[in-house]
């Protein structure tokens, strides 16, 4: 971690510009740190000296359009503090670039533990893994169960065509970052377009669901779901196809990519689908293609980070592995399109 001033947020100006807006907040000098691990925005921890509050603003440098926009990762947060989904108060959210150099917002520190690595739920043993990995899964079910309109989201997203948009969309990603020649991704959106299945009913998206980001209490229940940047209302498949591709076994040694699936304990991908199609309720006899575009959808998205990483434009460690790991996710996806 990074202190002071980290890349990315002046504690002085973002302290000047709370005191202007939240009067009495702040009590004393701030100090930032940045939060690494996250490979997309940018978090800080930020004290006074008696308080905390974690700061969010997009990547530096390259940034794909919508792809990092603070006002909706904002606005979900905010409507969702109410409902039985466990998400971080919000404070304040500032659309000047011209304060720290991006938009961001601010929002309460929750207390939790971000189980990233098999190496961290090993230490709390096979029971209370299963226990913590079980309590993510029925907090997506308890998200996907939230009514949009109720909330507040009801002009969130346009579910209406959702899962053709998500493809055009990643491909448009992909264009914009794509600076090497990427074997089977072409094959892979190609394949994923000629099997679209029927969405349900839509449902508020998180886009990025996994055990890497959320926070886990010590009495192993889930505190808070963070980095909602991807979120929008949509195929709440999408979400679980993603959780099934984080809980797959991938052949891959130390990989810069959280993931906890090797750690004793962790429920298989069979046990987490057929649990929640038992509390949601709903049909996943399709999960094999959300899964596959799930892999498709982060081949993408470490591309992007790789392409960022190749201009010299990342912060921390890893981003020298990421590239490797692009082709392991298209090869991972073709597969299981082929097996559905």
């Amino acid at each position: 971690m990074s202190t002071d001033t980290p890349p990315g947020l002046d504690p002085e100006r973002l302290r000047a510009h709370l005191d202007r807006e939240r009067p009495g907040l702040v009590r004393g000098p701030l100090q930032a740190t940045l939060i690494e691990g996250g490979r997309s925005n940018l978090t800080y921890t930020v004290t006074d000296g008696s308080s905390r509050w974690v700061v969010r603003r997009p990547p530096l440098g390259h940034v794909l359009a919508t792809a990092h926009d603070m006002a909706r990762e904002f606005t979900v947060i905010k409507a969702l503090h109410p409902t039985p989904v466990p998400v971080p108060e919000t404070l304040l959210l500032c659309d000047d670039a011209d304060v720290i150099g991006a938009p961001f917002y601010v929002m309460e520190h929750v207390d939790g533990t971000p189980y990233r690595i098999a190496a961290q739920l090993a230490a709390i043993g096979p029971e209370r893994t299963r226990g913590v990995v079980l309590a993510l899964l029925d907090t997506l079910v308890d998200l996907h169960a939230v009514d949009p309109e109720a909330a507040g989201l009801g002009s969130f997203g346009r579910p209406d065509g959702f899962l053709e948009r998500q493809l055009r969309r990643w491909a448009k990603q992909l264009a914009a970052s794509r600076s090497r020649e990427l074997p089977g991704i072409d094959l892979l959106q190609e394949r994923l377009g000629t099997s679209l299945p029927a969405s349900g009913a839509p449902t508020v998206v998180h886009g990025d669901y996994r055990l890497d980001n959320v926070l886990v209490g010590p009495d192993d229940r889930i505190r808070a779901v963070l980095d909602w940047e991807m979120s929008t209302l949509g195929d709440p498949l999408t979400d679980l196809g993603l959780l099934v591709m984080y809980s797959d076994r991938l052949p891959v040694e130390n990989s810069p990519v959280a993931t906890a699936s090797s750690a004793p304990g962790h429920p298989g991908t069979a046990e987490l689908i057929s649990r929640y199609a038992e509390r949601s309720g709903r049909d996943v006899s399709a999960v094999a293609w959300y899964a596959a575009f799930a892999y498709f959808k982060l081949a993408v998205i470490l591309e992007g980070i790789h392409y960022r990483f190749t201009l010299g434009r990342t912060v921390g460690a890893g981003f020298d592995r990421i590239g490797t790991l692009v082709p392991v996710f298209i090869d991972r996806g073709l597969t299981i399109i082929k097996e559905d």
